[in-house]
């Protein structure tokens, strides 16, 4: 109990003498973040980090959100689908018509020419929009983050 104590009165006589020593105090870095209630704060942090001059760069932004997808999906040019298909170029491209993934017979049939409506659609409830899709996992519910994703998709089109 008595080295405890000696231990506490050396530390901060420590630190009394060092605060002492010094003749300038240390700037106050101060780093305001808005978030909407109930939202996650690495949302809005991350938000805040893309922010520059007032401007949003989403496809940087969605690049790094679109991790949360490259579990099941790359968007190389020429890399090969893995549990899901290459998302390379797919705005504007027919549902289901890379020749070197399986896709369900739900998405196979759909119709859909991928735009950023679709994605979006899709995105935020896959089994919903495309009922029998293989696509049972993914959804990304965040409006701002499907944007960002779809953004950094349609990048891969151009």
């Amino acid at each position: 109990m008595m080295r405890m104590k000696a231990a506490l009165v050396l530390g901060v006589a420590s630190s009394l003498v060092a605060a002492c020593g010094s003749s300038e105090p240390e700037p106050v870095v101060e780093q305001i973040v808005i978030r909407a209630p109930g939202e996650p704060a690495a949302n809005a942090a991350r938000k805040a980090a893309t922010m520059e001059a007032g401007k949003v760069d989403l496809v940087a932004l969605g690049e790094r959100a679109f991790a949360q997808c490259a579990g099941c999906h790359v968007a190389e040019k020429g890399a090969r689908g893995m549990a899901g298909p290459n998302l390379h170029g797919v705005v504007g491209r027919k549902a289901a018509a890379l020749d070197d993934f399986g896709y369900s017979n739900a998405l196979k049939s759909s119709g859909i020419t991928w735009d950023i409506a679709a994605l979006d659609r899709f995105l935020a409830n896959p089994a919903g929009y495309v009922e029998g899709t293989s696509m049972v996992a993914g959804a990304v519910g965040d409006g701002e983050t499907r944007a960002a994703i779809v953004a950094y998709l349609a990048s891969t089109s151009e």
